[in-house]
């Protein structure tokens, strides 16, 4: 991925991740922008999440998706691009993997935690 596309990934995480905080929506208390993989054309942006607590998942995608539009208004008048984004939110599967990995050390004979 070039330096440029870096960058705006960087970007647009930025401000997703203070508008997400600034919202009132209490599904969206404990959410966390990990990534943003913005497609070439700068037409769409997947912007991988993690949640707290693996049961408010659903609740926090749902509310994320309800909010793209808004979501889409904030970063156009946020940053200068020839197109803004549409939005697609998804749960980072990378921490996911860690926290399955995680468990299963954790469940493995001998292993304390305080190791």
């Amino acid at each position: 991925m070039s330096g440029r596309m870096l960058r705006v990934n960087s970007i647009i995480r930025e401000v997703l991740a203070d508008e997400i905080e600034r919202m009132s929506d209490t599904r969206l208390e404990f959410v966390s922008v990990i990534s943003v993989d913005t497609s070439p054309s700068l037409r769409e942006a997947t912007v991988y999440v993690d949640v707290l607590g693996e049961d408010d998942q659903d609740e926090a995608l749902r509310a994320l998706r309800g909010a793209a539009k808004r979501l889409q208004a904030v970063l156009g008048s946020e940053v200068r691009m020839k197109y803004t984004p549409t939005l697609e939110f998804e749960i980072d599967p990378g921490v996911t993997s860690g926290r399955r990995i995680e468990s299963i050390l954790r469940d493995l004979p001998g292993v304390s935690e305080e190791e």
